[in-house]
């Protein structure tokens, strides 16, 4: 297998998928691949692509309640540094940090998406649009301690 070839500046990323969730896969490897191209090193990589995954899948779960044929468009960009993620969607404009947080039970496979988001991105902000939600995520390159939630995810 070829290693990867950083580049100082990628392409910014652009994906227009469907909120199916046999999209997620291939999506979680394109922004894995951006991750690289902004210099990123294979944890790093494998937390983002967590991140874009359990971003992804609140979308589908909450903002499209199941539906598999709504838009999604995912962007990146490679801001000195680090990079950025956003996640655009036209669904019901849930704002997961203004929810409630129920207590994680550790028998129970949810909730712990956003832990993950808080604990593995440096910001993460969701942005009501007129017609849906913007989530928008950065990470540094190079991070000063283990930032982010008491909670393991």
């Amino acid at each position: 297998m070829t290693p990867l070839r950083k580049q100082t500046n990628p392409l910014p990323l652009r994906l227009k998928i469907t909120s199916d969730p046999a999209t997620l896969a291939s999506t979680r490897r394109a922004v894995e691949m951006f991750a690289a191209q902004c210099g990123f090193d294979e944890t790093a990589r494998g937390e983002i692509g967590l991140v874009i995954n359990e971003a992804l899948a609140n979308v589908i779960r909450h903002a499209y309640q199941g539906a598999t044929d709504q838009p999604i468009e995912v962007s990146g960009q490679k801001p000195a540094g680090g990079m950025s993620l956003s996640v655009r969607e036209w669904g019901l404009r849930v704002n997961h940090l203004e929810v409630p947080q129920k207590k994680h039970d550790p028998l129970r496979p949810r909730g712990i998406g956003l832990i993950c988001m808080r604990q593995m991105m440096d910001d993460m902000e969701f942005h009501k649009q007129p017609d849906g939600m913007l989530l928008s995520m950065s990470r540094v390159l190079v991070r000063s301690k283990p930032h982010g939630a008491k909670e393991a995810c």
